[in-house]
């Protein structure tokens, strides 16, 4: 059997184990273990452990938890609440004023969380309610923060800009600066999407019983700046070269946490071990991920999958562009199945040397990357945002949530084209703050 025969099998092994429901960390040490016993007997199983743990033998990795408890502690307070509300009261009298209230949160949150299904609980529990109680339609209300939530892994910090950074040596300062036009691009798009569609559909939506003055406008703001200073400062650290992005994740965490307990109270030990419980999950999660990914590129690389799949497309003679659209629909495919941390595992190390031998440059790459994992957040069978809206408001049905969130579905792709035709959304920023490569 050859190797490109061998790693459709591979595939097709790791396809099945995902859809009997087995952990993706789980899915992938099977598969790994299997394999590598199976062709190079059980000697191999002499270096598992040390791929495995060697996986997560790198010093960037100590951001990941610092980030995920900086969004625990923000996601466990009422900094959603109070960012939703805030643009709430400024944009009342705009016309959809109250979904792009909950766009607008959803990128802030997202920039604060770096988490699409946290951003999604967030904004959703009170803008889904408000926008439902004021006329707007359950598909459009559910949809749009179902979609808004998949900014949480573009908008820096972002987890899966870190793991990529780590899986294919490239710079997570400039992939976090390459994130931020990007995703205001896509956080205007969805905006505008939603206006036009008020305006096409007539919609009159209520009001409310009255206005808001302006000490009710100012009133809030207290509670949210500190929040925006935080992630402004930690930015700032990144970009300005004053840490590195583990002790700028330090740093944000614990500011984070002495936030949420002088602004929100939150000092109870019931409150804390939540947030704490909370990061630990994620983090040993995602960290688990990392290791058996490892582990199970090791085991592409041994049995000769990855060079050979290179050497296939290398092979084909296509032009950049059609070997663009061709990654662009591998990606697709790939994340309706697979959450964005096991894709850029897996497929980052072989797929980038590729796009590079093509000059394609591997932090605009990351972008495009990031956008079509937020595809795969919002499109069955995985879809994790669709089914957090669902358990925040479970009597709309998940198709309604489904075709609600599919014109911004097509928004990312518009984006993902523009970036193509213009890659320089996402390189000028990291260049003209960083330098060129």
């Amino acid at each position: 059997m050859g190797p490109l025969a061998t790693g459709l099998l591979i595939a097709s092994s790791l396809i099945v184990l995902l859809l009997s429901g087995a952990p993706v960390a789980f899915a992938l040490g099977i598969v790994a273990v299997v394999f590598l016993v199976s062709f190079m007997g059980v000697d191999s199983l002499t270096v598992m452990a040390d791929t495995l743990f060697g996986g997560l033998n790198e010093f960037a990795l100590l951001s990941i938890p610092m980030f995920i408890l900086m969004g625990a502690a923000i996601a466990s307070s009422r900094a959603g609440g109070d960012l939703y509300e805030a643009l709430e009261r400024w944009l009342y009298r705009v016309p959809g004023g109250l979904l792009i209230s909950n766009l607008g949160a959803c990128s802030i949150f997202a920039a604060l969380s770096g988490s699409s299904p946290a951003t999604c609980a967030a904004i959703g529990k009170m803008g889904i309610p408000e926008m439902r109680k004021r006329g707007y339609p359950a598909g459009l209300a559910t949809g749009a923060i179902a979609a808004g939530g998949t900014l949480g892994i573009l908008i820096p910090p972002s987890i899966t800009m870190i793991v990529y950074g780590i899986a294919t040596g490239t710079s997570i300062g400039r992939l976090f600066i390459a994130g931020i036009l990007p995703g205001l691009m896509l956080t205007v798009f969805f905006m505008a999407w939603s206006l036009f569609y008020a305006w096409r559909k007539g919609y009159r939506f209520k009001l409310g019983e009255q206005g808001y003055s302006w000490r009710e406008k100012l009133e809030v703001l207290p509670r949210i700046l500190p929040f925006l200073i935080l992630i402004a400062l930690v930015l700032w650290s990144l970009y300005g070269g004053v840490a590195t992005p583990s002790e700028a994740a330090g740093v944000g965490a614990f500011f984070a946490v002495a936030l949420g307990v002088v602004i929100y109270r939150m000092w109870q030990p019931r409150a804390l071990w939540e947030i704490l419980r909370s990061a630990t999950r994620e983090s040993v999660m995602i960290m688990l991920i990392i290791g058996t990914a490892a582990l199970f590129s090791y085991m592409m690389s041994s049995l000769y999958i990855t060079q050979s799949l290179a050497e296939w497309i290398a092979d084909q003679h296509v032009s950049a562009w059609v070997l663009l659209l061709y990654i662009n629909l591998f990606l697709l495919v790939a994340g309706l199945f697979l959450p964005p941390v096991a894709v850029i595992l897996m497929a980052a190390p072989t797929l980038v040397p590729i796009i590079q031998s093509h000059g394609f440059d591997p932090i605009w790459f990351g972008v495009i990357l990031t956008i079509n994992m937020e595809i795969g957040l919002i499109t069955p069978p995985v879809g994790l945002n669709l089914y957090v809206i669902n358990g925040i408001a479970p009597e709309v049905k998940l198709p309604t949530i489904l075709w609600g969130a599919l014109p911004f579905m097509l928004c990312m792709v518009l984006a993902i084209v523009l970036l193509s035709v213009f890659p320089g959304i996402a390189t000028w920023l990291p260049n003209h703050f960083m330098g060129g490569i």
